[in-house]
């Protein structure tokens, strides 16, 4: 897979993180899920809500689709971070609070909490941009020549995540999005960033013992031969970044490969051993449920509901299997009429059809599956 293409991921967390979004009446009543006994799950499942629209309808659909259809909720930001704020301990910006106050409020009762912060940029290859009045602003002076290990970046980077733990009282804390990513993209930078990261995360668990902190890493770049990832190097990231993580959470795009859909089983095993006894959670996920065309990279990816069932049907099993700690599904409905309002790129359409409800609300049959599990009691 080319360096383009390989960098799609993150541009679905802008979509979410820019947009404010809209629905259609879904014609499965809040609540429902499958009653099929089972044994207990040590894994909770949960959504972002990434809207499907520009509407306010679109969030409101999000927000109880995934109280009902959930135990847990992803609030994934990936967007920038105020600097300046976070060193000085200056209040934030107003548009920042009105985002985390829409992102608290909507806190389904009795749901745990995933949030993920990261200070690596969306291309993840810099250090992430500012956050203000408006998302990712260009770094003023002097954060726009800083580095990842400066004293500042530690120090800032520490209290921003201090007032998102103060702020969201989380269960779980990413505190790095798909960090693998930064040695492919700009392997220069690793050191400083891991720097960074071995001093933010040794002084959060030395505050919060019990909070459970770690990163994410794109899973299929780990392994050889999925991804043009040079297959050492990955391995020298894992290694450097394992003793600080408390999880193996992967962000987890199978069909994103030079397989597509039609992954080898191996795949599973083959991640699982990487883990080092580490838990394991699915930070991010989807798999396509319709044929995904790209003419801009020449791709075509087959895809269809039974496919997109079967992988869900895995994964529980995975789930189940290695005792995951938690499974985020990224969409929840597929976003055709966001894709068609910001011009039907290639880039857009990556993940336009992964959601569990199709683009007119309809569940799909890998949602009963998912449904299916969650009815079953919750037991870590």
């Amino acid at each position: 897979m080319d360096k383009s293409l390989r960098l799609l991921v993150p541009f679905s967390l802008i979509l979410f993180l820019t947009l404010a979004c809209g629905s259609q009446a879904t014609p499965v009543p809040l609540g429902t899920v499958l009653p099929v006994p089972g044994p207990a799950r040590s894994f909770h499942l949960g959504f972002t809500p990434f809207p499907y629209d520009i509407s306010q309808e679109a969030v409101d659909f999000s927000y109880a689709r995934i109280a009902a259809d959930a135990d847990l909720i992803a609030i994934h930001t990936d967007n920038g971070i105020p600097w300046p704020e976070a060193l000085s301990g200056d209040e934030f910006d107003a548009h920042v609070l009105e985002q985390w106050e829409q992102d608290r409020s909507h806190i389904p009762e009795g749901h745990a909490v995933y949030v993920a912060i990261t200070p690596i940029s969306i291309g993840r290859d810099a250090l992430a941009p500012y956050r203000a009045e408006a998302d990712d602003l260009p770094l003023p002076s002097p954060w726009d020549a800083a580095r990842f290990n400066d004293p500042d970046v530690k120090t800032a980077w520490l209290n921003y995540a201090e007032r998102v733990i103060a702020y969201f009282q989380p269960d779980y804390l990413n505190i790095g999005i798909e960090v693998n990513l930064l040695m492919m993209n700009a392997p220069e930078q690793w050191p400083d960033f891991l720097e960074l990261h071995q001093y933010v995360y040794t002084e959060l668990k030395s505050r919060h013992p019990d909070l459970q902190i770690f990163v994410s890493l794109t899973g299929p770049d780990l392994l050889d031969g999925y991804t043009d990832a040079d297959h050492a190097v990955q391995m020298q990231v894992l290694q450097d970044i394992l003793p600080y993580t408390d999880y193996f959470a992967l962000s987890l795009y199978p069909f994103m490969t030079a397989y597509g859909s039609d992954f080898p089983d191996s795949m599973w095993p083959d991640l699982w051993a990487l883990s080092q006894g580490k838990p394991i959670a699915i930070a991010e996920s989807g798999m396509i449920a319709e044929t995904l065309d790209l003419p801009t990279y020449g791709l075509r990816i087959d895809g269809d509901d039974s496919g997109q069932a079967r992988f869900i049907t895995d994964l529980l099993a995975q789930a189940d299997e290695q005792r995951f700690v938690f499974i985020v599904n990224f969409v929840l409905r597929d976003y055709d009429a966001l894709w068609e309002k910001i011009g039907r790129t290639d880039l857009a359409a990556v993940w336009r059809d992964t959601g569990l409800y199709d683009e007119n609300g309809n569940p799909r049959p890998g949602l009963e599956i998912w449904r299916a599990a969650l009815a079953r009691p919750y037991q870590p």
